[in-house]
């Protein structure tokens, strides 16, 4: 945390424009703010998969758009990912497999998780979505509902080398499931698959490194016989640490996409450029005297005399109560640190001593992203709070805006630049 500056000295220091300065310059007006909205760049999108792709040296880039695309918005960011030459899309559910279907997206659809009983299998083969199988018994369900459709089912068959999630064990098991897929008319083999526990972590006692060699080992041999089969297993994580290696033919990436880091530390170290930033604004700006207080507990107390602003922006959006007392946030490139408990709807930053802090209101707030020289990055609050960065964006609720920067003419405003359906 920044501490107590105020917020004059933190310009000095930082270099930035004096309260005074920044209002002149800046002409913006609380009318044209948006209580709290969600820049997300598809650019940035797009430069991330570029990225990715150099390290795949010809193998298929899949671009995981679950969750909302990890809470950027999955319909933008599909579109992003495959005009930047992503081949393949994942998802969880067989619902945002839809979403993606109904924006227009004729790309492959994998949908990675459990689909919960003959209803959902059914809406996937409706979809063209590929599937997860992993025994015998479930190749057989997903051919009986694709035979009386009169259609095929797209299956990939899941061994858990380690994550000890969905997939069997058994690689026997995973075998016969092979078997049985091309056994059954109704039924088309693409893929084989596994999913790694620790990629992301360097130090793992060499888990990773077995995993790999063990799906490697289980996947040489079924392609020896189904050379036409995909073989995919690496994460963001795996691709940028071990790209020779843990490739293969196709690569399901996530993370990395919206320019995060997988290793929680700093994505511009990988080249990565964050996609999102989060923005609000000074709603209210008021003196506090020694000794008075701001929000629920009273868990700030002024020990000097201080100016605090109000964000209109708190736990209702996404951010999270956990970061009361524990977060900066960025005004006119100053970092200041936000104050008291996180309600709700608003939480309140101090401003400092200086009286000019007053000519602030309606100034614009940057809660994730840049400001001048100063950045906060997913990763920061992640660690503030003892989590990761997929929890920080994912965690934005349909409350927030997303708005595709590249539909606006600068941060400060909004107005005609939400994109209906794709949040």
């Amino acid at each position: 945390m920044s501490g107590a500056r105020g917020l004059d000295e933190a310009r000095l220091a930082d270099g930035v424009p004096t309260s005074g300065e920044a209002k002149a310059s800046s002409g913006e007006t609380t009318q044209s703010r948006a209580r709290a909205v969600a820049y997300v760049d598809t650019d940035a999108i797009a430069h991330n998969c570029g990225r990715l792709l150099a390290e795949l040296d010809g193998a298929v880039l899949c671009a995981v758009v679950k969750a909302d695309g990890y809470g950027h918005g999955a319909a933008r960011c599909a579109h992003a990912a495959l005009g930047a030459g992503a081949g393949w899309l994942a998802v969880a559910t067989v619902d945002e497999a839809q979403e993606l279907r109904e924006a227009g997206i004729e790309a492959p659809i994998l949908i990675m998780g459990a689909l919960s009983g003959e209803d959902e299998l059914e809406r996937a083969i409706e979809l063209r979505a590929d599937i997860v199988v992993w025994h015998e018994r479930s190749v057989a369900l997903a051919g009986e509902a694709a035979a009386r459709m009169s259609a095929r089912v797209r299956v990939h068959v899941k061994l858990d080398t380690g994550m000890g999630r969905l997939g069997t064990r058994d690689e026997a098991e995973a075998s016969r499931a092979v078997a049985a897929a091309y056994a059954h008319p109704a039924v088309q083999p693409i893929g084989v698959m596994t999913h790694f526990a620790t990629a992301d972590i360097r130090e793992d006692d060499g888990f990773y490194a077995r995993q790999l060699g063990a799906f490697v080992a289980w996947a040489g041999r079924v392609k020896a016989e189904h050379p036409e089969l995909i073989a995919h297993a690496a994460n963001s994580a795996a691709l940028l640490r071990d790209p020779d290696n843990a490739r293969l033919d196709m690569a399901r990436c996530g993370i990395a996409v919206y320019g995060l880091d997988p290793f929680g530390e700093d994505a511009y170290a990988h080249d990565l450029r964050p996609a999102l930033e989060l923005r609000s604004y000074l709603a209210e700006v008021k003196p506090c005297r020694v000794g008075e207080s701001t929000g629920y507990g009273r868990r700030y107390i002024a020990a000097r005399d201080t100016h605090l602003g109000v964000l209109p922006i708190g736990y209702g959006d996404g951010w999270r109560r956990a970061l009361s007392n524990n977060a900066d946030v960025l005004i006119d490139g100053a970092r200041l640190p936000l104050v008291g408990t996180v309600s709700m709807d608003n939480v309140a930053v101090d401003l400092g001593p200086d009286p000019r802090a007053l000519e602030l209101c309606g100034a614009e707030a940057v809660l994730i992203g840049s400001s001048g020289a100063q950045r906060i990055a997913a990763e920061e609050l992640a660690g503030r709070m003892d989590t990761i960065n997929y929890e920080i964006t994912c965690g934005l609720s349909a409350r927030v805006p997303r708005v595709d920067r590249s539909s606006i003419s600068s941060p400060g405003s909004y107005g005609g630049a939400f994109v209906k359906g794709q949040r």
